[in-house]
């Protein structure tokens, strides 16, 4: 096996090749190998490590082991009016959370406001991939998660809930989306594992130990408990989401959600929420899009504070980073060992990453 320490940079389009070709291999059609490998090479584009190509073992692990199923869309519960249940059955939560957003903007179009919880849920990588799908539609687009409980409540010293993230993207004419996407803790979980992943130690005020004291060990921190955003106020809107999802699916909340590294045989099973609400049912779209980019270039214009060389909306940082990629991404040596080993556990012969790009491998997966 080789791989440099410091990494390799790799093409999006042959990384993604290279993993849909590993989930297919594994009993996903082609298709939905190709949607699942695509969502998580996006991420790293982007800069959202921690939702991107260094899930594929455990995705890989929890496959294999039962946890998650080769089903392709959830079952429709109940459906009644701009309102929708679907029991995921534990399929891969990019292609659920596809469907549920889907149809969530479908039934915007007719009734103006279209809800869709789903249950029986697993991972479903950046929330807003699907509040910026219904964007796209003319709708804004709402998604929550809940996840098990990683966090204190204020004062307290004991996991009692998740650090559940929030979605909102709204519908611009400008050429960078107006999106929020935030987990309700200082940081992700799946931050502090990437940082565990490439040994580098944590800010002091991300997590604590399990007895409450502050860490900037990532090992101790995902032992331990992390601390919510804005104290109370991330705590309280966790708790909300987690009530929301997991109430309005029929399925868990709290402590029901299991742990996405835990024993790969017993199902994650989260809970989510996707909203869309149709901009032509308030007003005229066109006018509510120019009002949107009149708003984010006010905010990018405003005087910016000593130090700081200029200001962004929501969600800008990450879609320009994604614009500057070049196509390419870069992968940690230990994330890129990890895809070597997983790959050749696949039985597709990879002895360097970046021998990837000699194989030619399409966006689809095909060599």
């Amino acid at each position: 096996m080789m791989v440099k320490t410091g990494g390799v940079r790799i093409g999006a389009r042959d990384l993604a090749g290279l993993v849909a070709r590993m989930f297919e291999s594994e009993g996903l059609s082609h298709a939905a190998a190709a949607t699942v490998a695509g969502a998580l090479v996006d991420a790293d584009l982007e800069g959202q490590h921690s939702h991107g190509v260094m899930l594929v073992d455990m995705y890989l692990g929890r496959l294999r082991a039962g946890s998650v199923s080769r089903r392709e869309t959830a079952d429709v519960v109940t459906d009644h009016g701009g309102v929708t249940v679907l029991d995921a059955g534990h399929a891969f939560g990019h292609l659920t959370g596809d469907q549920a957003m889907g149809i969530a903007v479908a039934k915007a179009r007719e009734f103006g406001t279209g809800i869709v919880a789903v249950r029986h849920a697993f991972h479903f990588g950046v929330a807003r991939r699907y509040a910026l799908a219904a964007a796209g539609a003319d709708c804004v687009g709402m998604v929550m998660c809940n996840t098990r409980p990683l966090m204190p409540a204020p004062g307290g010293a004991e996991r009692v809930v998740g650090n559940n993230p929030l979605a909102i993207a709204i519908p611009t004419d400008g050429s960078t989306p107006m999106v929020l996407d935030m987990a309700m803790s200082e940081a992700a979980m799946g931050r502090i594992r990437m940082a565990a992943k490439i040994g580098e130690a944590i800010p002091p005020n991300w997590a604590v130990r399990s007895d409450g004291t502050p860490t900037t060990d990532p090992g101790e921190a995902i032992t331990g408990m992390l601390l919510p955003a804005a104290g109370p106020k991330g705590f309280g809107l966790a708790l909300m989401i987690d009530m929301l999802c997991g109430l309005l699916s029929g399925g868990a909340w709290g402590g029901g959600v299991q742990p996405l590294y835990g024993d790969f045989s017993v199902p994650y099973d989260c809970s989510q929420l996707f909203m869309a609400i149709n901009l032509a049912h308030f007003g005229k779209p066109g006018d509510m899009r120019r009002q949107v980019l009149a708003a984010a270039e006010c905010l990018r214009a405003s005087p910016p504070a000593p130090g700081t060389d200029r200001l962004f909306t929501p969600g800008e940082i990450e879609w320009q980073r994604g614009l500057t990629s070049d196509g390419t991404v870069r992968v940690d040596g230990s994330v890129a060992a990890m895809l070597v080993r997983m790959a050749n556990e696949c039985g597709i012969e990879v002895v360097d990453l970046a021998d990837t790009r000699d194989r030619k491998v399409d966006a689809d997966g095909q060599d």
